[in-house]
């Protein structure tokens, strides 16, 4: 079968990781979770002194960046890849309320998406990928075969959150998993760099009221439809 690369986009908790990793193994193609690159980056920060009482030092995370490594490792259980960092698995510490209150600032940072696009275009140079972020079908992969835009009510995306996390047995409040929706929205959306936008072509897909099993279904079919289209 023909490959084509699949950008995913949108605001955050609309699902967009869940979809990217039911179409990659559906479509055996690689997937790639961007937000979890900018999450390392994060955990790396707030690990290295470069975030002290809510400000960041930005100078000195940019100096520092050749000392981190991010590497997608396949774990054969999960049946997805985790990200580790510097050689460790962090993909449970870079998913808490507290990376999430900073990561859209760094993600922010010029010189820190400037090394981490050239990372996801190496990975996607072979097509054959879904690569889910904020600037994958504007800026990573502009020319991606399908594009889809994810979007979904900020409260609905905050329950959904609030219940992934009380999940995972952290102890956090509504409330606060709605303001930090609603922040992260404002700085992706206002960015100098990259700011999360519809890209051109893409389609625009809101999940507020939508299952799982449907909205993968409608997305795979259109999926066949686009490679069939490109053979």
């Amino acid at each position: 079968m023909n490959k084509i690369t699949i950008a995913i986009d949108g605001f955050s908790s609309t699902g967009k990781s869940t979809l990217a990793k039911q179409l990659a193994k559906k479509l055996e193609y690689i997937y790639v979770d961007t937000g979890a690159m900018y999450r390392a980056v994060t955990l790396y920060a707030m690990n290295n002194g470069f975030v002290v009482d809510g400000e960041i030092d930005t100078a000195g995370l940019i100096e520092d960046l050749d000392s981190i490594e991010l590497k997608f490792v396949f774990n054969q259980d999960l049946g997805f890849a985790e990200m580790y960092l510097n050689g460790e698995n962090v993909e449970r510490q870079i998913r808490t309320l507290e990376v999430s209150n900073y990561v859209s600032q760094i993600a922010e940072i010029k010189e820190v998406r400037t090394r981490l696009v050239a990372l996801q275009q190496d990975m996607g140079k072979n097509k054959g990928v879904v690569m889910d972020g904020r600037d994958i079908g504007t800026v990573v992969f502009p020319d991606a075969e399908l594009k889809i835009f994810m979007t979904a009510s900020p409260e609905k995306r905050a329950v959904r959150r609030y219940k992934e996390l009380l999940d995972r047995g952290e102890d956090v409040k509504y409330e606060d998993i709605l303001e930090n929706v609603q922040k992260r929205d404002y700085i992706d959306s206002h960015r100098e760099n990259s700011p999360l936008t519809k890209a051109e072509g893409a389609i625009e897909f809101d999940n507020s009221d939508m299952g799982l099993v449907q909205q993968f279904e409608r997305i795979y079919e259109h999926a066949l439809r686009v490679i069939e289209k490109n053979k």
